[in-house]
């Protein structure tokens, strides 16, 4: 009768990952539910920026090989509408945008007072890096999250955790035995959650220091551009 006693108590715990959660308390539950949604959100936004940066880069390139076969800036002006996604083409927007907002047509600057063609291209400098710190904001939109999950995630598997190991020892408590019957499945439960909390990190974590590596290098592409567009139009003004 002992050996049959023992086997029961064995089968009472079923080892499958669904059983546990089940058989989990409430506050472990819930720990598992908040990761769930962490998880979820993280990975929805690791898609859509994985598609977004792609997108980016393609039509940076896109952009690029047409300015650079563009003879006139001017010319260059159907092709930065057409790449919507394009840093570099926004930034060339809106530095070419400031460009027709000055008061002068630019040969009769060119033939002005050096200190009207500096003020001029201080405009444009100022209106190009608003235009690159605002699509930097974009790139780095949401990645909060992510940093967040990464660095949040564990803790909240950890509590989990030792609330549950709570739990099993008060339990431990009132059978007044400490089996590995009794003990086992109350903790793979409770472990289920750090489990759970290291899942919902470790992509996290990785993702953002790519795409915030990503993000530096297409900022510094669109600085790179900026430099080169305000040199031209410098040229343009003291030599035309």
């Amino acid at each position: 009768m002992k050996d049959i006693s023992s086997l029961d108590l064995g089968s009472s715990f079923n080892g499958s990952l669904l059983s546990m959660i089940i058989n989990a308390g409430f506050v472990v539950k819930f720990v598992l539910l908040l990761l769930f949604i962490f998880s979820i959100i993280s990975w929805a936004i690791i898609f859509l920026k994985y598609l977004n940066y792609r997108k980016i880069k393609k039509e940076n390139e896109d952009f690029n090989a047409e300015y650079l076969k563009s003879s006139k800036l001017s010319d260059v002006i159907p092709a930065a509408k057409k790449y919507s996604f394009s840093t570099t083409a926004e930034a060339f927007r809106a530095g070419y945008a400031e460009l027709t907002k000055i008061n002068k047509p630019l040969r009769e600057m060119a033939q002005g007072s050096e200190e009207i063609s500096l003020s001029s291209l201080d405009n444009i400098e100022r209106s190009m890096n608003k235009a690159c710190n605002t699509e930097m904001t974009k790139l780095e939109s949401a990645l909060g999250f992510l940093a967040t999950t990464g660095s949040a995630s564990p803790f909240i598997g950890l509590f989990g955790t030792v609330w549950g190991i709570m739990d099993t020892f008060k339990g431990i408590g009132a059978r007044g035995s400490a089996t590995l019957a009794v003990v086992a499945p109350g903790i793979s439960e409770a472990l289920i959650a750090t489990a759970a909390g290291l899942a919902a990190a470790i992509p996290a974590v990785i993702f953002y220091n790519y795409f915030l590596t990503q993000s530096k290098n297409i900022v510094q592409e669109m600085d790179n551009f900026t430099s080169e567009f305000l040199n031209i139009v410098e040229r343009y003004i003291v030599h035309k």
